[in-house]
């Protein structure tokens, strides 16, 4: 190798050593934020509920809870089939995507390029300028080894064509001195991971709204027996007037009474199936598939799913690690704390190592010869001197955008927290009221059985007995619900922990 060269190349090295010796990342450093925990969690000592919240490990697959192997099939299902989540994992590619073209700047660039052109000069432009006139000419033509411009073919004037051929490589690196580069890998790689939550997010709110609908499906076919049953007995009752107008006993006015209260209850029950149906076509949906597909599931009736005697809900340090919406707040903070050392790096100059070398011959037999070798290298530098207040005003946009990310964590946060601690409230009160109604449906079940004995002895007016039915239904009906309400706050509750997406196996951002 040529001494200049080396010691030229050797100096170059020693100039880019030192500048990223010397170099820093500008802008500031994320520091994860730091929150209060409330004692939210204390609510589990004053729990006056049979199914008590408990600060104990936290089931990430917590709708085992209601140990119904239907729903757990269901849940298992679900990572795979729900379109919402399918839409999440293709985002989450496309924010992978991004990373990996972000990365790439911190890596120089070399591309491979040939070329074959046929060519003249132009006898009126520069070759004028090398003393070629239109009216020279010469015997010799153009064959690579005649100096250009001073070989036209014969009988012609100027220069002739000729053929040019080339291959060889350019190569460039951006030297990130003020870490420009660096930053935006940081901000792409803290997006890839908010989306990554995300997903996460979109997975916990669909087993979530699966447990939901299997719930009220469950519900709606147990208050369809409840008016079924009470069919039975309003038919039963009819019959009975029937026999008493007969003896003379009463008057058609019971009869009348009594076919109202089984028209009445009858009318219930296309409403509670048709809400049957489309629980079902609801849940078909979250696993992509067709109305009426799940029927043969899902059609046989049972009951809606028990409550667990215990309910491990975690520590509260855990929920700020948990929650996929607090994590993804913390990781677009993340981006836009990132982003701020982006703009200030702009304001500095940027350093570019470029070089290209290849072959350049007029004829394609001697291209690989060394004697038909160039190359060039050197350094780049560009430096912002004007421009109009731009990168003034990137700054202070990205800035103000890193404060507002601040601040929507801490919204973030304190929702949570405030989901948990309602979450909470409302699972104990509603037990407390399941349990209520569960003696008043017992009352009103002997208070029937009274109010029907006393009827047929004559003791009281079928008006009686009609209100004392109703209210055994509305009680029957009050008791289903709050039951399927209890098994939605649970329900809330474990979403509001966060918990649900741990369990699957899904997309994972892989960390640089």
């Amino acid at each position: 190798m040529d001494t200049r060269t080396y010691s030229f190349s050797t100096s170059l090295l020693a100039i880019v050593a030192s500048l990223m010796m010397a170099g820093c990342m500008v802008g500031p450093d994320f520091q994860r934020p730091t929150s209060t925990t409330p004692d939210v969690f204390d609510r589990t000592q004053s729990a006056q509920a049979p199914s008590k919240p408990v600060e104990a490990e936290f089931t990430p697959d917590w709708w085992t809870l209601f140990n119904d192997p239907t729903l757990n099939t269901l849940e298992k299902q679900l990572a795979d089939a729900n379109l919402d989540v399918a839409a999440a994992s293709a985002r989450l590619r496309q924010s992978r995507a991004e990373q990996r073209v972000a990365g790439a700047a911190e890596y120089p660039t070399l591309d491979g390029a040939a070329s074959y052109n046929r060519e003249r000069g132009s006898e009126n432009g520069i070759l004028s300028l090398l003393g070629v006139t239109p009216t020279q000419t010469q015997t010799q033509s153009a064959a690579g080894n005649t100096g250009l411009g001073v070989a036209p073919l014969p009988g012609s004037s100027g220069s002739p064509a000729y053929n040019l051929y080339q291959f060889g490589f350019d190569a460039s690196w951006e030297v990130d001195i003020w870490g420009r580069v660096r930053r935006g890998v940081e901000a792409a790689t803290a997006l890839s991971q908010a989306s990554y939550e995300d997903w996460n997010s979109i997975l916990l709110s669909a087993r979530a709204e699966l447990a939901r609908d299997y719930v009220d499906l469950r519900d709606t076919q147990s208050l369809l027996a409840i008016a079924n049953q009470n069919l039975d007995i309003a038919r039963n009752a009819l019959k009975l007037t029937q026999v008493r107008v007969h003896e003379g006993v009463t008057t058609e006015l019971d009869v009348d009474n009594a076919s109202a209260q089984v028209e009445t209850i009858q009318s219930l029950i296309p409403t509670l199936e048709s809400r049957s149906e489309t629980d079902i076509n609801a849940i078909g949906v979250l696993l992509a598939e067709e109305p009426g597909a799940l029927k043969q599931t899902l059609a046989d009736a049972h009951d809606v799913p028990e409550l667990p005697g215990q309910v491990p809900i975690g520590f509260p340090s855990e929920l700020v690690q948990r929650r996929p919406d607090i994590r993804k707040a913390e990781a677009e903070l993340h981006a836009a704390t990132a982003s701020i050392g982006m703009a200030k790096a702009d304001f500095y100059p940027r350093i570019s190592l470029n070089g290209s070398a290849g072959f350049q011959s007029l004829q394609l037999s001697n291209l690989a010869n060394w004697a038909s070798g160039q190359f060039v290298v050197g350094p780049s530098i560009t430096m912002p001197i004007f421009e109009g207040g731009r990168l003034k005003g990137t700054l202070h946009l990205r800035e103000a955008q890193q404060q507002e990310a601040a601040i929507m964590y801490k919204h973030t946060v304190l929702d949570a927290w405030k989901e948990v601690d309602d979450a909470l409230v409302t699972y104990d009160a509603e037990q407390r009221r399941r349990d209520r109604l569960t003696e008043a449906v017992k009352f009103n079940q002997k208070a029937l059985v009274v109010a029907q004995q006393r009827y047929k002895a004559g003791a009281i007016d079928y008006l009686d007995v009609l209100n004392v039915q109703k209210q055994l239904l509305d009680a029957q009906s009050s008791l289903e619900q709050s039951k399927a309400t209890a098994d939605a706050d649970l329900i809330s509750l474990c979403k509001a922990l966060g918990g649900g997406w741990e369990t699957t196996y899904g997309p994972q951002v892989v960390s640089r």
